[in-house]
């Protein structure tokens, strides 16, 4: 869910303010203080577990032994983390230069450039530019700034409230939408394969070329003056069907898995992708729809540009599907449409919020 605020400044204007001391909005709740710490420190640990990477190269390799192995390791990835680092992917390095600098061309922009963008939550206009209002009883904001905007299909897009500058910004956003969904289909194919499904199952499950929506939101971390206070994204599943993140190679992704907050690598030329839980429950569970949250920093701006793949919100009812439910294996998840899965996490969301805390 994505708002704007008039009540709040945005959260550039804070960075670049000088404050040395962040609105108490912005700190967490003790007991995720217990465990922010130092991203730079983080991610230079050694051992532990690592968010695997993926090279799809070899998925479609001639040699099927070859091909069948690399698809086994992505399987096994979305089986056990849910998460990971796509290299060969097949989107040239070129045009993913050009979607990060048009994304930071426009928030390189005065903020009052940015506010002809500005989003209206009231009215239900959500795509635009804004800053998260909190949606919870606490009150809890994150240290964050957005743009957020349908990409893909392109007839269903505004292009009205896309950025103007810089003047590129439509074209290398559009052409990268579209190697993103030829992308999302190469891996729902694999993904239904693993299930022992029919190649194009998943990709049919979740609305097809014509109604699988790819909503883009290019989030922008300012310069946090109490880092270990504040964190950019809260804990979260996506709600997606496949959520793929391009970043500025400034850490700040953490996953939770087993049990532990593990930070994810920077690796160069790569997708993040994760499974969202669409895929989950019509997977009846087998793939994984990780918790994660975003870190902030004091010496770096971080931006990512994440790319939400969502079926249409009413038209398809989001069940286990019948194939992977047995005896033995029940259905994990009452049948919901989109909406309804999106109102159940945020009406939960806001009762876990009501529930006194307690500290580690």
């Amino acid at each position: 869910m994505v708002t704007s605020s008039v009540l709040f400044p945005r959260v550039e204007s804070l960075s670049s303010s000088g404050i040395k001391c962040i609105p108490k909005e912005y700190i967490r709740p003790q007991e995720e203080l217990n465990n922010i710490g130092n991203v730079f420190e983080e991610v230079e640990k050694d051992g532990g577990p690592q968010v695997p990477t993926i090279d799809l190269m070899e998925i479609e390799s001639e040699d099927k032994t070859v091909q069948d192995k690399c698809r086994e390791k992505l399987v096994s990835a979305a089986k056990d983390w849910g998460v990971m680092h796509l290299v060969n992917h097949g989107i040239p390095g070129d045009l993913i230069d050009r979607v990060r600098k048009a994304g930071q061309a426009f928030f390189d922009l005065p903020i009052e450039e940015k506010e002809k963008h500005a989003n209206d939550q009231a009215s239900g206009n959500v795509q635009g530019y804004g800053s998260k209002l909190a949606n919870n009883a606490s009150g809890q904001l994150e240290w964050e700034d957005y743009f957020f905007h349908l990409i893909f299909p392109e007839d269903k897009r505004d292009l009205s409230v896309w950025p103007k500058t810089p003047n590129d910004y439509t074209k290398v956003t559009s052409e990268y939408a579209r190697l993103l969904r030829s992308l999302a289909t190469k891996i729902l194919s694999v993904l239904s394969l693993g299930l022992g499904l029919e190649e194009g199952r998943l990709e049919k499950e979740v609305g097809g070329m014509e109604e699988l929506l790819l909503q883009m939101k290019i989030n922008y971390y300012p310069r946090c003056p109490q880092p270990e206070l504040a964190l950019g994204v809260e804990a979260h599943t996506d709600i997606s069907a496949l959520t793929f993140i391009l970043h500025n190679m400034v850490p700040g992704l953490q996953l939770f898995y087993e049990g532990k907050w593990v930070t994810a690598k920077c690796v160069p030329n790569s997708i993040v992708m994760h499974i969202g839980d669409t895929v989950e429950i019509l997977s009846n569970g087998k793939y994984k729809s990780i918790l994660h949250r975003g870190l902030v920093n004091k010496e770096k701006v971080r931006i990512s540009w994440a790319v939400f793949c969502e079926p249409p919100k009413e038209k398809i009812i989001l069940k286990p599907l019948t194939e992977l439910v047995t005896e033995a294996e029940p259905p994990l998840f009452p049948p919901r449409t989109f909406a309804q899965h999106l109102e159940h996490k945020l009406f939960r969301k806001t009762q876990d919020s009501l529930v006194p805390r307690k500290a580690d």
